[in-house]
């Protein structure tokens, strides 16, 4: 395999068929009801995945956009990303995309929907930024489209009746000492909110970990206390008892 990415200008009925020719040598194109996540999102979100036919909103494109379709990729889906010029092909292929699985549509211009549209007949999960507002009408013929086709939309902005909004809170990088040293991960509060659970879900994760990808931020081990430091403790309880 060549490892990188099939980059499109413009998605015609030709590329389309050509696609699909080299989107089933690759996988069977099985039905997918839930695309599986990085395990530290399966808590946050409704189905511990992203459920076929809906789309997600993100409040921004980077590492939480990698991550997500990354693992989709990993078990075989084809993943597709229009209008984001700005994803670096290193970069998702660190953060764990199968860069043989991925279709880049830098520049979709005005026909954008149409380019989606067009993509979901062949792909599982596709990543887009709107172009412009998005009408209801639209939203809601895509959303058919993506039902049928047993697949995902994650969106960059706003979605009309979107499934689930993710949302990057409070960054923190770690490595760099006192003027020295260099940025090994960043840590995050990612906070969902489901249209089928509105209370916000929310977890600190790592976005990204030392390798790239998306960890949960491991629980602070316990401090463990020395036996005579409990002593004085003790001694206290029992005073107060016999008082």
């Amino acid at each position: 395999m060549s490892s990188r990415p099939t980059v499109v200008a413009s998605p015609s009925p030709e590329l389309i068929r050509q696609l699909r020719a080299q989107v089933d040598t690759q996988t069977d194109r099985a039905p997918q009801r839930v695309f599986a996540v990085p395990p530290g999102l399966t808590g946050l979100l409704p189905d511990a995945g992203l459920r076929s036919g809906s789309a997600y909103t993100l409040d921004t494109a980077g590492a939480l956009l990698l991550a997500l379709l990354a693992e989709p990729s990993r078990a075989g889906a084809w993943c597709g990303v229009v209008g984001l010029p700005e994803v670096g092909v290193e970069a998702a292929g660190q953060a764990g995309v199968v860069l043989d699985r991925l279709a880049l549509v830098p520049q979709p211009g005005d026909r954008w929907l149409a380019v989606v549209a067009a993509l979901a007949e062949v792909l599982g999960v596709i990543a887009v930024r709107p172009g412009g507002a998005v009408r209801p009408a639209d939203a809601a013929r895509l959303s058919a489209r993506l039902w049928d086709r047993e697949a995902t939309l994650l969106v960059v902005g706003e979605w009309p009746r979107a499934e689930a909004s993710l949302r990057v809170e409070a960054p923190h990088w770690s490595g760099v000492g006192a003027g020295h040293g260099y940025l090994t991960g960043r840590e995050v509060t990612l906070t969902v909110t489901s249209r089928r659970t509105p209370r916000p879900h929310s977890a600190r994760l790592l976005l990204p970990g030392p390798d790239g990808r998306l960890e949960p931020v491991a629980p602070p081990a316990p401090v463990a206390v020395p036996l005579e430091a409990t002593e004085p403790f003790k001694a206290a309880g029992r005073l107060k008892a016999v008082g």
